[in-house]
């Protein structure tokens, strides 16, 4: 399997990792929130209530997103290498690898250090149609693309 796949294939276990974290903390807030209905009232009470229906709705936002992001993974991904920066493309820089897909951060694979970026980051933005030997700069830092797949 080549680099590009296995770094599409961890970025795919990341985001069920996520997915299956956010589906499971969500489940043991139902369970504690059923079995608190049960227990006495009074100001406590619906404190404690409220304050873990606001956990739950940042739970299910952190799920929602991490389905968004594995759907648009799903539907960049391609073996085609192309001779400029498309989404989904692996990029070599004389800054290391960087992944255009979604925003996920450091990535280690086959001892190799990618980082996954989404296309509309300020530094993706930049990167979108660049050719091999092509430079861009931001944040005063220089990056070369060496290499495209």
């Amino acid at each position: 399997m080549s680099l590009k796949n296995n770094i599409y294939s961890a970025c795919l276990k990341v985001l069920d990792d996520k997915i299956i974290n956010h589906q499971t903390s969500m489940h043991e807030l139902t369970e504690g929130l059923s079995s608190d209905s049960k227990s006495s009232a009074g100001d406590k009470h619906e404190t404690a209530r409220a304050m873990m229906q606001i956990e739950y709705q940042k739970i299910d936002n952190q799920l929602q997103e991490a389905l968004i992001q594995k759907e648009l993974l799903e539907k960049m991904h391609n073996d085609t290498a192309a001779d400029h920066i498309i989404k989904g493309s692996l990029i070599k820089t004389n800054k290391g690898y960087l992944y255009l897909s979604v925003p996920l951060g450091r990535i280690n694979i086959d001892n190799v250090a990618v980082m996954a970026l989404s296309p509309q980051s300020p530094l993706g933005i930049q990167l979108m149609g660049l050719k091999k030997n092509d430079t861009t700069t931001i944040n005063k830092i220089t990056y070369v693309v060496e290499e495209i797949s």
